[in-house]
């Protein structure tokens, strides 16, 4: 994976940028790899998607939508989707995640900030992007029995699971029209900070997968973070700020948010662990404990009361007493 991608070259010529260096950056939890590049004055980002694995055409969609929305995502300056290939403005190296290490005084600010941009968002009508429906919401909560529960030995209730599930989400979907743009990976890792301060715009990255849903998955991304740990009392205090923002959140929507967190939350745990077992990535158990304790919070909302009967029923106490780690 250290060498440079086959057609790297001819692209960047394409591009107009033949005459830059080339600096590999680090990758996530997919098939997708970042390049800088870099010339006189001047840098740009590059991503390589190639198929079959991995396909830009999503990425580009949903970035022309925000960028013609007034929302922030990279201008796109060249692209080959069907080589895998995009060329973007760079946002720079003030990930808000790796900022805040350094500038942990400015964390409301930032998180404020966060919160505003995705009240800018919820304020526009839905894009043209698909819903997000029963069969997804199910599809992504069941990794959490189909990689998590056998990687710790367990044989549960997977019907009952999902029964659980149908019974708490009906009223999330019930709720969701006609529903917002939601990004689905909207966290600390995810958001640049443009101009480096916390007030700084919120520059977007990593929206390939949006969807049309409910307003709180992002928010719930954002505020129960499996990469960073989000005090409670900030994240109660951005939950007052978003409600300010948006005119008002009631208890229907702070049941919703308990909901799809605990369903973003089982979801995480099980592709944490997929990432270990099949894609030889173990970094990310590391970081299934803060998932389990914010999935624990959820459950305790009485809207949850189906799905928190299941895994009082089927998880048993010595493992959730581990705060669903993995055994040494």
């Amino acid at each position: 994976m250290n060498a440079l991608p086959e057609g790297l070259a001819e692209f960047v010529s394409y591009a107009g940028w033949a005459d830059a260096r080339v600096e590999p950056l680090p990758g996530d939890a997919s098939f997708r790899r970042y390049f800088r590049l870099a010339r006189a004055g001047e840098a740009a980002m590059l991503m390589h998607a190639p198929p079959p694995h991995e396909d830009p055409a999503p990425f580009l969609h949903v970035a022309h939508w925000l960028n013609d929305n007034g929302l922030r995502a990279p201008a796109i300056l060249a692209e080959d989707a069907g080589k895998g290939w995009v060329l973007t403005e760079d946002f720079g190296n003030d990930r808000m995640r790796d900022w805040l290490y350094v500038n942990p005084g400015e964390e409301r600010a930032a998180y404020a900030a966060a919160v505003d941009a995705l009240a800018a968002l919820h304020s526009l009508p839905p894009g043209p992007f698909a819903p997000y429906d029963m069969a997804v919401y199910q599809r992504e909560a069941a990794l959490l029995t189909e990689w998590w529960c056998p990687a710790q030995g367990l044989t549960v209730d997977a019907e009952g699971y999902a029964a659980a599930w149908d019974a708490v989400l009906a009223p999330v979907l019930a709720r969701q029209t006609p529903g917002v743009t939601v990004l689905r990976d909207y966290h600390a890792e995810n958001i640049m900070l443009l101009g480096g301060k916390a007030s700084a715009p919120q520059g977007l990255i990593d929206f390939q997968d949006a969807l049309v849903g409910h307003p709180a998955y992002d928010l719930v991304s954002l505020l129960q973070d499996a990469r960073r740990d989000v005090d409670v009392h900030l994240e109660t205090a951005m939950l007052l700020h978003y409600s300010a923002a948006i005119g008002g959140a009631d208890d229907d929507f702070l049941a919703d948010y308990a909901t799809l967190g605990a369903q973003r939350n089982a979801k995480i745990v099980g592709i944490f662990t997929r990432l270990n077992a099949r894609d030889g990535k173990p970094r990310y158990l590391a970081m299934i404990p803060r998932v389990w304790a914010a999935l624990e919070r959820d459950l305790a909302h009485p809207a949850l009361e189906p799905v928190a009967a299941w895994f009082d029923a089927n998880i048993p106490a010595e493992l959730r007493a581990l705060d669903g780690a993995f055994p040494a």
